[in-house]
């Protein structure tokens, strides 16, 4: 009788862990897209910081969409001319303070694909112009 009786509890085991092994994938995958973009966004945020910043002191807006690219330059797919946007074009030269945004709008593609295509991140950095 105590033989019959650890073998239907070894049964219910395996019954139990096959309903919980789904939600621990499932949030072993939620945790590594979270990091993941959480890295996105961060690098991100500081290519337009370097962008704005060369923006500002050089007021060049092809360099600082390179700078932009070369800072992100380990994101993939890599960012385009059409995903930053700087403005005002050009740092106006006059006596009051004049800030320059650059922003940078990414579609991420998630690592697994479970839970979509991707995210839309975006990076922001402002600085006023000429220093």
């Amino acid at each position: 009788m105590a033989g019959r009786r650890l073998g239907d509890e070894r049964g219910a085991s395996a019954v139990e862990f096959a309903l919980i092994v789904p939600l621990l994938v499932l949030l072993v995958l939620g945790i590594v897209e979270f990091s993941h973009a959480y890295r996105v966004q961060g690098t991100l945020s500081a290519a337009a910081r370097e962008g704005v910043r060369v923006m500002a002191l050089q007021n060049d807006p092809a360099a600082a969409r390179g700078t932009v690219r070369n800072a992100a330059d380990t994101l993939s797919p890599a960012i385009t001319d059409a995903q930053i946007v700087v403005s005002p074009t050009a740092c106006p030269q006059s006596v009051t303070p004049t800030n320059v945004r650059v922003t940078i709008t990414y579609r991420m593609p998630y690592l697994t694909g479970f839970f979509g295509s991707g995210l839309t991140l975006s990076g922001t950095g402002v600085m006023r112009c000429n220093g």
